[in-house]
């Protein structure tokens, strides 16, 4: 249940992304349609969640998420020196770029950079590889907003690194929890 309720942890921070992220430029009724559609796919991976509680507890059987190992430990060591290292680059980097004095557009190019990284770095102390993907594609993300932040396109930073990062944690999130639940039982 562990690993789920990763994907939980990790849907609720990309609803959040979306939902701080979706305003001016983007049109207002763009910014609502990606709310609600935020708000629908964390919706279904709490729904997918509680199954999964449901199902184990009356199966005694837990769903595996694709591409890690059953029985790994989540929230040892090796996450806690990620989380501490992530939480120090979140505040410090914010914190030097308020010193740098850049648009505070950069700040949330620099979270789905690091964010990014800490899914990079978990998937090897995870043993799932899957993670690393989105963790990339937030990265990437980041990269980009960060190099917006110098361009005239700087409004569009939180579109780019916020919203796009929320959606492809919400994505990510909602297909893992969907195939772990879907997955034949012997597989499990």
């Amino acid at each position: 249940m562990q690993r789920l309720t990763g994907l939980l942890i990790g849907a609720v921070f990309g609803a959040v992304f979306v939902f701080v992220n979706s305003h001016p430029p983007l049109d207002p009724t763009i910014a609502l349609v990606l709310r609600v559609a935020a708000s629908a796919a964390l919706g279904g991976v709490v729904l997918l969640w509680f199954t999964a509680v449901r199902r184990a507890r009356t199966t005694g059987v837990e769903p595996v998420v694709a591409g890690g190992q059953a029985g790994g430990k989540m929230f040892g060591l090796g996450f806690a020196v990620i989380a501490v290292a992530e939480v120090v680059m979140l505040f410090g980097g914010i914190a030097v770029l308020r010193a740098l004095d850049r648009p505070v557009e950069t700040n949330v190019a620099w979270i789905a950079l690091v964010v990014g990284l800490h899914f990079v770095a978990l998937g090897p102390v995870w043993k799932n590889r899957t993670i690393m993907l989105p963790g990339l594609v937030l990265t990437v993300l980041g990269a980009a907003g960060i190099a917006m932040t110098f361009t005239p396109a700087l409004e569009w930073v939180p579109l780019v690194s916020g919203v796009l990062s929320g959606v492809t944690l919400l994505a990510g999130c909602t297909a893992s929890s969907w195939s772990a639940l879907s997955a034949p039982a012997a597989t499990r």
